[in-house]
């Protein structure tokens, strides 16, 4: 993983819009910025929480593992997001509760957490910034919950299909049957079986190690 220092422009660039000047050049002096490879970790579960990241492209899934160890994708972030799973470890001092991978190349600005807390008191954009972020994780923690209660197998893997052909701004996905059964939690048969039905329903075309969603 790969550090450097942040360009002012893509800075600007990417948060002008939201952040004041003296606010843009407290996260130049601060930030750190690092690149990222498909497939890096970020952060695993229960590492300490150093920094907050900000994403400056690409995208980033973030899962969970239960008691025996199996995965589970909680959401996606991509470029202008960061994660309210480390927001709330961050202020709350404590360890990661997630693990953060790299979907695809990424370029992240990583914020130390005293900066993050200092920046709550002293200025209003980035305070609401950080609630706003906040909220739109839960909401996507509340949707990851309902389609676990409430939607069949082939409804999940179809939304999964296309959350994931957003974020990488791609309607071709870079993705093994394998990989995909482990974000969903089931078996490498059970996707390959609905795969191929969704093909058969002109949903998808089926490549080696890729797949174009039609249907987006």
């Amino acid at each position: 993983m790969n550090k450097e220092q942040p360009n002012p422009g893509q800075i600007e660039e990417q948060y002008g819009f939201l952040f004041e000047e003296d606010l843009l050049k407290e996260i130049e002096i601060a930030g750190v910025l690092r690149k990222v490879k498909e497939g890096d970790f970020l952060i695993d579960i229960g590492d300490p929480i150093l920094f907050m990241p900000l994403i400056m492209s690409g995208a980033i899934k973030i899962l969970s593992e239960d008691k025996g160890g199996d995965e589970l994708l909680l959401y996606f972030i991509e470029k202008g997001d960061t994660c309210a799973m480390t927001l709330s470890c961050c202020l709350q001092k404590g360890k990661s509760k997630i693990r953060a991978v790299a979907e695809s190349d990424a370029e992240l600005l990583m914020i130390p957490i005293e900066k993050m807390e200092e920046w709550m008191g002293r200025y209003r954009s980035w305070r609401e910034f950080i609630l706003d972020s906040y909220h739109e994780r839960m909401q996507e923690l509340l949707e990851t919950v309902d389609t676990l209660a409430f939607m069949n197998m082939d409804e999940r893997l179809f939304k999964y299909l296309k959350d994931k052909a957003m974020v990488n701004q791609n309607e071709v996905i870079q993705t093994t049957h394998q990989d995909i059964a482990a974000d969903l939690h089931t078996s490498r048969v059970v996707i390959s079986r609905l795969l191929k039905k969704m093909e058969h329903d002109g949903k998808i075309k089926l490549h080696r190690s890729q797949i174009q969603v039609l249907e987006l």
